[in-house]
């Protein structure tokens, strides 16, 4: 056995000697030392060794081991040494060489349309607000008419963080907000990222949204439909003309749907639009008296319209995006073409 032993350290230290990689070291720790290795299963017949025999010869098994890791740990610090050493030569880096050509960065295309939207209600004498994205049920549903038992909720599905507090399904909450602090006349506009449970081609979990409210004596469904018409000339084109349909929101009274013609075929029909000429854009209407009373306007007094949209449907209309998701997938091929 003394013999064997001899042998397997010669060995052992022979072929540590001539490893060439940290790699190698690593197959010969297995070798030697692993639960399967040469010395790990002399340890294992140790039980078979005769009983007076065993403090010496445990004695050399341990010397054994000590001296294969002692070599395998100098060796394998010197190699990482040496390898260290020359990756550092190879990837060594002259920075006093000129640097390659880096093109310009563009702004993403929902700032650029966000900007532009701001831009065109300031002229129209909108000021802009922002509020929380962690709302509660009081501004998010209760003071815009939509109550605990309301069915409108269901139309909203909606991120709880608990009973009383949601990742707010729309901007229409800061409507609630500004109409509980601030007196008419209001005109404002509020962009902002909003959370809905819906996800696929034309709809995201996050999405950005833009809200406008204005709040004044004698405003009537013609100063929206004036409003929301030079809106959409300075957004798509000089010629694009709008519509209004019947529907239902639970905070305005009455309520529209707003078309516009289609951008990409000016109306006369096309993939987009599905051949109709029209795309729908986005939905307003004339504040519910009940909201302007819940949110302590006198409804007698006062009158006001509201009306909200995606900037990300917006900017699909805008750029002839297929896909919602292509916004969100930071993708330099795709955000190159706004340069």
């Amino acid at each position: 056995m003394k013999e064997k032993l001899e042998q397997i350290k010669i060995a052992a230290l022979r072929e540590i000697e001539s490893a060439v990689s940290t790699a190698q070291l690593n197959d010969i720790r297995v070798k030697y030392l692993g639960k399967s290795g040469e010395i790990s299963l002399i340890m294992r017949d140790m039980a078979n060794v005769p009983k007076e025999d065993r403090p010496a010869m445990g004695k050399l098994v341990n010397e054994l081991r000590a001296a294969v890791e002692g070599a395998l740990t100098e060796k394998t610090e010197r190699l990482a040494f040496a390898e260290k050493q020359a990756r550092l030569k190879e990837e060594t880096l002259d920075i006093t060489l000129p640097s390659g050509e880096r093109g310009l960065g563009s702004l993403h295309p929902l700032t650029l349309v966000r900007r532009e939207l701001i831009d065109i209600f300031s002229v129209m004498g909108f000021k802009v607000a922002e509020g929380p994205e962690i709302e509660s049920d009081l501004y998010n549903f209760q003071l815009l008419n939509i109550p605990k038992d309301h069915p409108s909720r269901d139309m909203q599905d909606t991120f709880y963080v608990n009973e009383n507090f949601v990742l707010r399904t729309q901007t229409s909450a800061m409507q609630a907000r500004i109409m509980t602090t601030t007196q008419p006349p209001i005109r404002v506009v509020i962009p902002g990222k909003v959370y809905r449970s819906d996800d696929d081609a034309s709809h995201s979990p996050i999405f950005n949204q833009f809200e406008g409210l204005a709040v004044d004596k004698h405003i009537t469904m013609g100063d929206l439909q004036g409003c929301l018409t030079t809106f959409a000339k300075k957004i798509f084109s000089a010629d694009t003309e709008v519509r209004l349909r019947p529907s239902y929101f639970p905070f305005t009274e009455p309520s529209v749907e707003v078309d516009v013609t289609c951008s990409m075929c000016h109306g006369e029909g096309c993939r987009v639009c599905k051949g109709t000429g029209w795309v729908e854009i986005l939905g307003a209407g004339i504040v519910n008296p009940a909201v302007l009373d819940m949110c302590g306007i006198d409804s007698k007094t006062y009158s006001g319209f509201a009306f909200g949209f995606g900037i990300d449907r917006i900017a699909m209309i805008k750029y002839g995006i297929p896909n919602i998701k292509l916004l969100y997938e930071n993708d330099m091929r795709f955000l190159a073409q706004f340069n």
